[in-house]
């Protein structure tokens, strides 16, 4: 399950990283900047739902502060 998540973040970083080029290249007219903040976003919700339903599953439990 760790493995998941590494993957996920890894791809939000690249997405990014994908946005900050397409930002600083800024060709008109290019959806590049858009596609990559709708997949960023994309990847984020889904890896904060995952984070949701393996709490809700039993499959790791939040730990308790103190």
């Amino acid at each position: 399950m760790k493995i998941i998540f590494v993957f996920l973040l890894a791809c939000i970083v690249l997405a990014l990283f994908w946005g900050l080029s397409g930002l600083l290249k800024a060709e008109s007219g290019s959806q590049r900047l858009i596609r990559s903040l709708t997949l960023r976003v994309g990847l984020s919700i889904g890896l904060f739902m995952l984070l949701l339903l393996g709490a809700l599953f039993g499959w790791w439990r939040p730990q308790q502060a103190g």
